[in-house]
């Protein structure tokens, strides 16, 4: 087995981030025979899934240093502490410099988030393997959905400054990467934190300006509430934002909307969606969609059906609702665990039918794509599409033409 340290992330891409940080950390201070499970704490299952695959590391390597952190070990660092298998709990903030917390070899080193307001440290160099870059601009959220753990995780709002972003982003583009993705816990309250209050708009806008060698500028899950006037004008009229918005929905029906405590009318979700089309009509839409939230009753469920129409959604993330302990979604009256699986398979249904249209429409037509690795990549629009020969420009966009499409991929050859 190889000494080498490594580190297994689940849940976001915000994790995905913090796992570069952590793998950069590691070979600077050449720390070896390590693994670094960076957790995820959105469901149960996630928990669970975890620990499974904690217990299959020890059994495959008995004397490797197992240390568990992310948002699961600063939510619930008991959990962890209990198993023989972890050497190490880490907490959320903690992570960020891991090495020296390591070196303290404390079984557990978890202060409390949302006493504290550390500045985030960012990435010193690019991705080992990735060809798309994330880029946080926040963490934390002071939000309370009654659905979700996140901020007892993730503490309270703190955002990047503007340079500090820009900077980061330009060591990125020397890196190598075309293409950046602004992601976080909450990036529709970047800047909300700021004395004089910030708006996700006027960062993006700072970006595109003092950056013109980016060649390629995405965004990761939005709120509804978050689209400023300056950040609509920005994705409608640049072409270096990429024409692909993914929306937290969460549900399609007001008053259920209103117990996730959302930001968010259906209204307000459909006027956007309409906005941004008209001004941009290649843009897409994506969105996460919960089904069976307490109290959904069938009529609520249809206007979540209803919503995928209304605003014209490609891609959808359907999460059947699990109650998590300590929220108080888990208080509420709970529906039936054999209806949710009924509605999510529906909405999935729906799904698989919308992103089978949008692939099959693409057919015949030339599109931009951003290839990644095993000959695979992304229209602009974020369709996957599999390239018919070998491709090594990994990391660049290139033209290629759509001459098939099945339920998964759209099949392409370069033009």
């Amino acid at each position: 087995m190889s000494k080498k340290s490594e580190v297994i992330t689940f849940g976001c891409r915000l994790n995905i981030y913090e796992s570069e940080i952590i793998k950069q950390d590691l070979k600077k201070n050449v720390v070896t025979n390590t693994s670094v499970f960076n957790s995820c704490a959105v469901t149960s299952g996630s928990v669970k899934q975890i620990k499974k695959e904690i217990r299959k590391k020890r059994k495959e390597s008995p004397n490797r240093k197992i240390v568990v952190t992310g948002c699961a070990a600063q939510i619930e660092p008991e959990t962890f502490q209990r198993m023989p298998e972890v050497d190490q709990v880490i907490g959320n903030i903690e992570k960020r410099h891991i090495h020296s917390n390591l070196e303290k070899n404390n079984r557990v080193e978890v202060q409390d988030i949302m006493s504290l307001n550390n500045s985030l440290n960012g990435l010193k160099k690019g991705y080992s393997d990735r060809t798309r870059a994330f880029v946080e601009i926040q963490n934390g959220c002071n939000h309370r959905c009654t659905f979700c753990i996140i901020p007892y995780g993730r503490g309270n709002l703190r955002s990047k400054k503007s340079k500090s972003t820009i900077k980061e982003i330009k060591t990125l583009i020397v890196e190598g990467h075309k293409e950046i993705i602004l992601t976080g816990v909450d990036i529709a309250s970047w800047g909300h934190d700021f004395e004089k209050e910030g708006k996700l708009g006027e960062l993006v806008k700072d970006i595109l300006k003092e950056l013109p060698e980016l060649e390629r500028l995405r965004l990761s899950t939005m709120d509804v509430i978050g689209f400023d006037n300056i950040l609509i004008e920005n994705i409608t009229q640049n072409n270096r934002i990429l024409p692909h918005i993914h929306l937290s929905l969460q549900s399609g029906d007001n008053m259920i909307l209103k117990r996730m405590k959302r930001r968010h009318s259906r209204e307000e979700a459909i006027k956007l969606c309409d906005r941004l089309k008209k001004a941009r009509p290649e843009i897409s839409f994506g969105a996460d969609l919960i089904v069976g939230f307490p109290t959904e009753s069938e009529e609520m469920f249809q206007n979540t059906l209803k919503i995928v129409d209304e605003c014209r959604l490609d891609w959808i993330h359907v999460f059947p609702f699990s109650p998590r302990p300590g929220t108080p979604a888990a208080k509420m009256p709970q529906i039936d665990i054999s209806k949710i699986r009924e509605r999510a398979r529906i909405l999935r249904s729906k799904a698989h039918n919308k992103k089978k249209t949008h692939l099959n429409g693409l057919v015949g037509h030339k599109k931009e794509v951003f290839i990644e690795k095993n000959n695979k990549g992304y229209t602009n629009q974020f369709a996957p599409i599999k390239l018919l020969e070998n491709e090594s420009d990994y990391g660049k966009s290139i033209n290629a033409l759509i001459i098939d499409a099945d339920d998964d991929f759209g099949y392409a050859i370069r033009v």
